[in-house]
């Protein structure tokens, strides 16, 4: 299992995301702010797929993108 998808395969899964599970990208954010506090981009992504109903590709493409955000996010 692999984290890693290519710039362009996570740019289309990231766009096709509200149309897939019919939440937006800050909607799932929040579920992994709010959700238990793993440490590891693989157990979130396990954890939104097995608790949420979604595919581990759109799993790991809402983490990937919740991590470039967060990381972006200086304080």
């Amino acid at each position: 299992m692999t984290l890693n998808h290519s710039p362009e395969t996570q740019t289309k899964l990231i766009a096709r995301v509200p149309t897939i599970t019919g939440r937006d990208l800050p909607e799932w954010f929040q579920t992994i702010d709010n959700g238990p506090a793993f440490l590891r981009c693989d157990e979130r992504a396990n954890w939104l797929a097995d608790e949420h109903g979604l595919t581990h590709g759109y799993a790991v493409a809402i983490v990937l993108e919740h991590e470039r955000r967060r990381r972006g996010r200086q304080f």
